[in-house]
C-alpha cells in the first residue's frame, strides 16, 4: 500500500497547529487523530499514525499549543491546559472532516498519556460523532493529581496554586492544575457511546493502572488490555503487543 506523508497545518482561535498526515490511495478513507502526551510532540505518535495509515485510515498526528517543549505549533506551555488541548483537537477534527478524500463520519482518536485523556474527554463530548477510541494509558489521574498538589516533576499547595508551576524543564501556567480541580475524571469521559479499547501497562508508575480499570467499568463498550510489566510508555516489545491488539480491535463491526 501506498502511503504519502505530508505536513498539514490548521487554525484554532488564532493559533497554528501544526503535524503530518499519512494518506493511503484510495477514496472516502476513515479519519485517525492520535495525540501526543504531556510535554511530547508529534514526533512521539508518528508511528502509530503510519501504522494506522497501514490500516487504511488518513491518520494525523500533530503538536498541541503549548503542548510541548520543542513543538511545531504555536507554543505557550503557561497557557496550555488539557482544554486548550481538547479545543486543539476538535479544530484538528473540523480540518480533517473537510478533506475530499476522506469518510466524514468515520472518525478514530488515538491518544497518548495526557492525549488519551483530551481524546476521552472530546469522545464524550461529540459522542456518536466520533467512532471509536484507542487509549494508550490514559493519564487520567491528572485531576486527582492537581488535587494532591503533585503533578509529573511538580509540586505546589493546590489551596494556594503559583502563577507558574515549574514541572521539570516545562514552565506551566496556574490553570493547569487550577482547570481541573473539580474534575471526576471517569465522570468526564463515561458518556461516550462507541467501542474503546485501553491498553495500560501493568508497572505504570506516572497513571496507576487502576485509572485504566476504572475507565473500562464506566465506558459502556470498551476493552482493556493489560501489558505485564508494561511501564508508562511502552518498550518495543510492549509496543507490539498494544498495536496487535489495536489491529484485532479496528476489525470488529462498529
Amino acid at each position: 500500500m501506498k502511503i504519502s506523508k505530508k505536513r498539514f497545518l490548521c487554525r484554532r482561535d488564532g493559533m497554528t497547529i501544526q503535524g503530518l498526515a499519512f494518506i493511503p490511495d484510495g477514496e472516502k478513507l476513515p479519519i485517525a487523530i492520535v495525540s501526543h502526551g504531556f510535554m511530547a510532540n508529534y514526533k512521539t505518535t508518528e508511528d502509530y499514525a503510519e501504522f494506522l495509515a497501514g490500516q487504511g485510515f488518513a491518520a494525523f498526528c500533530f503538536d498541541f499549543n503549548g503542548g510541548c517543549i520543542h513543538g511545531k505549533s504555536d507554543n505557550d506551555t503557561t497557557k496550555m491546559t488539557v482544554f486548550t488541548e481538547k479545543e486543539d483537537l476538535k479544530a484538528v477534527i473540523a480540518y480533517t472532516r473537510k478533506l475530499p478524500f476522506v469518510d466524514r463520519d468515520n472518525i478514530t482518536l488515538m491518544g497518548c498519556s495526557q492525549g488519551g485523556f483530551v481524546s476521552a474527554l472530546v469522545g464524550a463530548e461529540l459522542g456518536k460523532k466520533i467512532t471509536r477510541l484507542i487509549l494508550f494509558y490514559p493519564a487520567l489521574c491528572i485531576p486527582d493529581d492537581a488535587r494532591a498538589g503533585k503533578m509529573m516533576f511538580a509540586e505546589f499547595d493546590p489551596d494556594d496554586i503559583p502563577e507558574i508551576i515549574h514541572c521539570g524543564p516545562m514552565k506551566l501556567g496556574k490553570a493547569y492544575a487550577q482547570s481541573v480541580l473539580d474534575v471526576d475524571a471517569i465522570e468526564a469521559i463515561r458518556s461516550y457511546p462507541g467501542p474503546v479499547i485501553i491498553v495500560h501497562g501493568s508497572k505504570d508508575e506516572i497513571v496507576d493502572c487502576s485509572y485504566a480499570q476504572k475507565a473500562a467499568e464506566a465506558y459502556q463498550n470498551a476493552e482493556l488490555v493489560i501489558i505485564p510489566d508494561g511501564k508508562h510508555g511502552f518498550s518495543k516489545e510492549h509496543e507490539k503487543i498494544a498495536l496487535e491488539a489495536v489491529e484485532h480491535f479496528l476489525k470488529k463491526e462498529v
